[in-house]
């Protein structure tokens, strides 16, 4: 149900596993799932990963795929050059609160900043970063 989109140039790939185990978020991207940890005692996700549940401040934690839709709760427009935005600007950029009740800060693909708004719904897609990784983002639904 997720779209693939390619953006060029790549940009870095944001380090795997600095602070915690991160693999299962990277395997699944891989497989075109979206993965977040979840909390087995307060039966909530969270993101971004952390080596304790939020809830609870135990390490009650697994990795579940989630569905990728989702409402904008809040977003912006980047206009001004930076690393890795060569070719991506004007980047639209917005949080978005899943179906799961959590909410993650992505890229929205194929959008003019004009068709940001706040209740709008999304769905997953992947942008492929450098070395061929993808990464989640979203399209207007």
């Amino acid at each position: 149900m997720s779209t693939e989109k390619t953006a060029a140039p790549a940009r870095p790939v944001p380090r795997e596993s600095a602070y915690v185990d991160t693999r299962p978020f990277w395997d699944g991207a891989q497989e075109g799932k979206l993965m977040m940890q979840y909390c087995t005692v307060a039966k909530k996700f969270q993101h971004y990963p952390r080596p304790v549940s939020i809830f609870t401040g135990r390490r009650t934690l697994e990795w579940r795929e989630v569905s990728g839709n989702g409402v904008i709760y809040a977003f912006t427009t980047v206009r001004i050059p930076g690393p890795g935005l060569d070719g991506r600007l004007p980047l639209c950029v917005a949080t978005v609160e899943l179906d799961e009740g959590v909410r993650m800060i992505a890229n929205v693909l194929d959008c003019a900043p004009e068709q940001l708004a706040v209740g709008k719904k999304v769905k997953l897609a992947w942008d492929t970063l450098g070395e061929g990784k993808k990464y989640p983002a979203f399209v207007l639904a």
